[in-house]
C-alpha cells in the first residue's frame, strides 16, 4: 500500500494595494490573500483643492506604500471611494470632493502604481464585501452595509454574491430623500439621508441642540456618540434622529 503524503503547500498569493477614497482622510493598505494588513498609511482628504491637489494626496498615499518590501509583489490595485463612482468608466465624482467631477481614477492610480490592474467600487461596496468575506456579515447569504461617515454609503450581499450594480454603486443610500423639505444637499437633492445622519451632520445637529464640547474641543461626531452614551439629550437625539434617517 502507497504511504500517504502530505498535501503540496498552497503557495501564498500576492498581496493586493488597496486605497479607501474619502471626504476626510484617504488611506492605504497591502493586504495579503487572508486580509492580514502588511503595510498601511494615510493623508488627509485637501478636499477643497483642485483635482491634481487631491490626486496629490492619493499619490502620496502610494508612494508611501511603495516604500514596503511588499510593494513589489503586489499585483492588483482596489479602490473603495466615496461616490458617486462609474466602475464601468473609472471615474468619480464624490460629493464631498468638489475637486473631482469625472475624474479618471482608474486611469491615474493604473499610471501611478506601474500600470497594475486597478479595480473600482464605492465604498460602501468595498466595506461590505469586507464584512461578508472576514467581518460581521461572514456566514450570511444576504446584507446591506452602511458606511457612516464624513458621508453615507452602503453595498449589498444577495444570495451570497455581491451586488456592485452597473457602476459600482448599489446600496448607496446616502441620497436617497427621506424629508422632501429638508435642507438643501451638496447633491442637489434635499432631507438626502446623508444630510441628517453622516458623522459632520450628526455633530452639527447636537452643537444646534445645545451639547457643546468637552475640555478638549473635539465637535466630532465621535464626541458626540460618547456624551449620548453617557446620556447626554442633545446628542442622544442626533443619534436618533440620524438612525430614524
Amino acid at each position: 500500500m502507497p504511504m500517504p503524503t502530505a498535501p503540496a503547500p498552497r503557495p501564498a498569493s500576492a498581496p493586493v494595494a488597496a486605497l479607501d477614497i474619502g471626504g476626510t482622510k484617504i488611506a492605504g493598505a497591502l493586504v495579503d490573500a487572508d486580509g492580514r494588513i502588511l503595510a498601511r498609511t494615510q493623508r488627509p482628504t485637501p478636499a477643497g483643492e483642485d483635482a491634481e491637489g487631491v490626486f496629490g494626496a492619493v499619490g502620496a498615499v502610494l508612494d508611501a506604500l511603495a516604500t514596503s518590501p511588499a510593494w513589489a509583489a503586489a499585483e492588483a490595485v482596489g479602490i473603495g471611494s466615496a461616490g458617486p463612482v462609474d466602475a464601468a468608466r473609472g471615474t468619480v465624482s464624490p460629493v464631498n470632493v468638489p475637486g473631482w467631477r469625472g475624474f479618471p481614477l482608474v486611469e491615474r492610480v493604473g499610471e501611478h502604481a506601474g500600470g497594475r490592474p486597478v479595480t473600482l467600487v464605492g465604498d460602501g461596496v468595498a466595506m461590505t464585501a469586507a464584512e461578508h468575506w472576514l467581518g460581521a456579515a461572514r456566514g450570511h447569504a444576504d446584507a446591506l452595509g452602511l458606511v457612516v461617515s464624513t458621508g453615507v454609503g452602503g453595498g449589498l450581499v444577495l444570495g451570497g454574491r455581491l451586488h456592485p450594480g452597473p457602476t459600482g454603486n448599489a446600496g448607496h443610500i446616502g441620497h436617497l430623500s427621506v424629508d422632501l423639505d429638508g435642507d438643501p444637499c451638496a447633491c442637489g437633492g434635499r432631507g438626502c439621508v446623508e444630510r441628517l445622519a453622516s458623522g459632520p451632520h450628526i455633530a452639527r445637529h447636537a452643537l444646534d441642540g445645545g451639547w457643546r464640547p468637552g475640555p478638549d474641543g473635539d465637535a466630532s461626531a465621535a464626541a458626540v456618540a460618547e456624551a449620548a452614551r453617557a446620556g447626554h439629550p442633545a446628542a442622544v437625539a442626533a443619534f436618533e434622529r440620524a438612525a430614524r434617517a
